[in-house]
């Protein structure tokens, strides 16, 4: 099956739906054309369910980066930026001794702005 997200006028994913591969040739214009026929209106990027193309599969609310040919996650916390695989990550790293479910941390925005030596709390 091929997976198509369609993108708002700021490239935000609305939704994606599921075409038979019958239908279309993989990661195309052409198939992303079809899409927007068949559905009726709308931009729509090819995505793959498996990851091979266009960094991550999308989902709703991610962002197409055109530049990037790929779908990025909205940033989780203002103090986290994106690494080479636009993934996004946190300032400091999670304490060595995380080991769900016995020691769970989580991040707090706000602990980390008051001081930024600090950020992950026990869960």
């Amino acid at each position: 099956m091929a997976h198509f997200a369609e993108l708002d006028s700021n490239n935000i994913v609305l939704r994606v739906i599921v075409i038979s591969n019958n239908d279309v040739t993989d990661l195309s214009t052409e198939a992303e054309e079809y899409v927007a026929n068949l559905v009726g209106s709308g931009t729509w990027k090819q995505t793959s369910y498996n990851h091979k193309f266009r960094g991550k599969y999308a989902a709703i609310g991610d962002t197409y980066d055109v530049d990037k040919n790929a779908f990025i996650s909205p940033q989780p916390y203002p103090s986290w930026s994106l690494d080479s695989n636009d993934i996004w990550q946190p300032p400091i790293s999670v304490p060595s001794d995380h080991s769900p479910p016995e020691k769970v941390y989580i991040w707090d925005e706000d602990a980390y702005q008051a001081d930024n030596s600090t950020g992950w709390v026990e869960s």
